[in-house]
């Protein structure tokens, strides 16, 4: 019961920083804000798995969103949360292989262009194609949630494989079980 409570702090602590993180990073650009975003995201998949990093991925857009910070487009929040979970889906999956380093790399790349993907793909080619947006509006979408999107979260992915054995090492066996 113990190792459930501190998984469930660390999972809230996560949430809570990335919201904080995205605050604090909101005046200084997509690439300094969506490389820390990834990161977060990459640290919850790799060193708490899957299910820290579920919570992590579709919380944080819908509390950054409530909090005025990322787009303030409620039908392009779900698509955010859809990228993010495939990108620490991934992560978890690939990322984590202890035995295999050659493939935490791999799986960085992996997920950044699957997030990438699913991004451009959802809100690009979709949302703003039926949303009722104005042009700029639409051009600002389409630049944001393009080729910045896989900048930003192969970034991210490469600070969390650094970051995450080091902070595997601080949490305690259990805490991601």
């Amino acid at each position: 019961m113990k190792n459930k409570t501190v998984y469930i702090v660390y999972t809230a602590m996560l949430t809570a920083l990335l919201v904080a993180v995205q605050w604090a990073t909101s005046g200084m650009g997509q690439l300094v804000t969506g490389s820390c975003v990834n990161t977060v995201l990459g640290v919850s998949a790799l060193v708490f798995g899957f299910w820290s990093a579920l919570v992590v991925a579709l919380v944080s857009p819908f509390c950054a969103f409530l909090l005025g910070i990322g787009p303030q487009l409620l039908p392009i929040v779900p698509a955010i949360a859809v990228g993010n979970l495939v990108f620490t889906a991934i992560l978890c999956s690939f990322g984590k292989e202890s035995n295999r380093k050659w493939l935490r790399p791999a799986a960085g790349i992996a997920a950044s262009a699957a997030k990438f993907l699913v991004l451009h793909l959802l809100v690009v080619r979709l949302l703003c194609q039926i949303l009722p947006l104005q042009e700029a509006q639409a051009a600002k979408f389409s630049a944001m949630f393009s080729w910045p999107q896989l900048v930003t979260a192969l970034i991210g992915s490469a600070a969390a494989i650094l970051i995450a054995p080091i902070l595997r090492r601080s949490v305690p066996k259990n805490a991601g079980k």
